[in-house]
């Protein structure tokens, strides 16, 4: 079974969008697991209405805010699911999103399988990013970073992510990422789907997206962590020397923080 993970604070207003498109979908082999981070809308009101109308089982989470990696590591240890699918609040599925990923783990019988990713596409169904001519490539994800150009729809084991969980950090809630998705990828193979989009997203004034610089300064360590690792894992001279820059900056943020 396929656990899709949402992690939600004051979302209420995208949350039934999100809902609709996992009603809608053709194959009802997964479960929904919602991790609310102390919200101060409805969310709560409207996430009981679901679980009385849902088709597929709702689990829901509530703690104190910890931020979406505590809510990424709290939500796979409550997953009964094999395989884990972290789909953002304010984001949708297409219909055959689940039955395109339970498809793919079944033509791959690979022992060594810890992941599968496909395309996200905006509303109108433009894929992010940039496409090749391959239509399945096995990659580590920071190569597909590289040649992708654009967020992408990861499917993880869950045994994988279970031994790589998010960093806790004292004072901070954010580590981006691709820290983690680089360390499933060097435990097995992930395989890209190039073409296929199963995942639509929308950029709202209120997301990590649109709001980097903002995140790096709340989160300097756990940024740091990420960059420097990622000096090693880069290819190109430019995005090496890019994330050594990153990594002054966050050592400058942590004196920052330190001297307040």
């Amino acid at each position: 079974m396929i656990s899709v993970l949402t992690s939600t604070y004051n979302r209420s207003y995208t949350l039934p969008r999100l809902f609709e498109s996992l009603c809608n979908q053709e194959c009802k082999h997964f479960e929904w697991i919602v991790f609310d981070g102390g919200s101060s809308d409805d969310t709560m009101d409207l996430l009981e209405e679901f679980k009385r109308s849902a088709s597929f089982a709702i689990q829901v989470i509530q703690q104190p805010n910890i931020g979406k990696n505590g809510a990424i590591n709290a939500g796979v240890l409550a997953a009964a699911g094999d395989w884990i699918f972290i789909v953002d609040s304010d984001d949708v599925l297409t219909p055959d999103a689940i039955g395109t990923i339970e498809e793919k783990l079944s033509e791959l019988n690979s022992h060594n399988l810890v992941g599968l990713c496909f395309r996200r596409a905006y509303f109108d169904g433009k894929i992010i990013g940039k496409s090749l001519n391959a239509s399945v490539l096995k990659m580590k994800p920071t190569k597909a970073g590289a040649l992708l150009k654009g967020d992408l729809a990861y499917v993880f084991k869950k045994d994988a992510m279970l031994k790589n969980p998010f960093p806790v950090i004292l004072g901070e809630k954010f580590v981006p990422e691709l820290y983690v998705w680089n360390r499933i990828g060097d435990c097995g193979d992930i395989y890209f789907f190039i073409h296929k989009y199963i995942y639509l997203s929308e950029y709202l004034s209120d997301g990590l997206s649109f709001n980097f610089l903002a995140n790096l300064k709340k989160n300097p360590r756990g940024f740091l962590l990420f960059y420097r690792t990622q000096i090693s894992r880069e290819d190109n001279v430019i995005n090496k020397m890019k994330c050594i820059a990153r990594v002054a900056q966050c050592y400058l943020y942590i004196l920052l923080k330190e001297t307040k």
